[in-house]
């Protein structure tokens, strides 16, 4: 019991920083599903006070479990609690966003930056800074659609994806984004979401629409 209060006082002791975005009825989502909707269901009136919530689970900040894309994988109840619990590195390029929307983190970024920080260890998460949750909450500006209805945003290149499930061995990867893939790749492919169907069918994990990585 020692053991565990010195490993909660060191924690409590930490700075915190929470990730996740505060949802609503009018936060940016995936196009395709509907928006959160509440009622009360009891007010103070009635004694008590209780909402009712209908959302979808790939809503607001999110996991996605493997079986999001791939049939017969994994749902988020099968995931291992321990594996929920994982060192996290954050690759910056942020700056590398500002100049170009259509922005694509590659192989050579990951390799850039285990030359500064270190390798990637084993079962970790990676997550990629963007910095497009700071547009948060407008979806147009989330989105960032074209004249012609592409949505220009980052996203992770297949090269980079494969350094970190077959050579690094992570649990699972993060992103700002509404989306895995780039913007424009997914257009292209007539919306189809190839890299992240990629992380997924490799059993891994994904959380998306991240906030406060900076």
């Amino acid at each position: 019991m020692t053991e565990l209060l010195d490993i909660y006082r060191t924690l409590k002791s930490k700075t915190w920083v929470d990730l996740t975005h505060q949802i609503n009825e009018k936060s940016p989502h995936f196009p395709a599903l509907p928006a959160l909707e509440k009622k009360a269901l009891f007010t103070h009136k009635d004694g008590f006070f209780v909402e009712q919530f209908t959302v979808v689970g790939q809503y607001g900040t999110h996991l996605d479990p493997p079986i999001h894309f791939v049939e017969g994988a994994r749902y988020l109840d099968e995931i291992d609690l321990k594996d929920l619990l994982l060192p996290l590195y954050v690759i910056d390029k942020s700056a590398a966003v500002i100049e170009n929307n259509d922005y694509e983190i590659t192989k050579q970024d990951i390799l850039d930056f285990e030359a500064e920080y270190g390798p990637i260890a084993p079962k970790s998460f990676v997550a990629f800074r963007s910095d497009l949750s700071k547009r948060w909450p407008s979806q147009d500006a989330i989105r960032n659609l074209d004249e012609d209805g592409v949505q220009r945003t980052p996203g992770w290149s297949h090269e980079a994806l494969e350094y970190l499930i077959e050579e690094r061995q992570v649990k699972a990867v993060g992103h700002e984004t509404l989306d895995t893939d780039l913007g424009v790749s997914a257009a292209k492919h007539g919306g189809s979401l190839s890299e992240e169907y990629y992380l997924l069918s490799k059993d891994i994990y994904q959380l998306e629409v991240l906030a406060n990585l900076d």
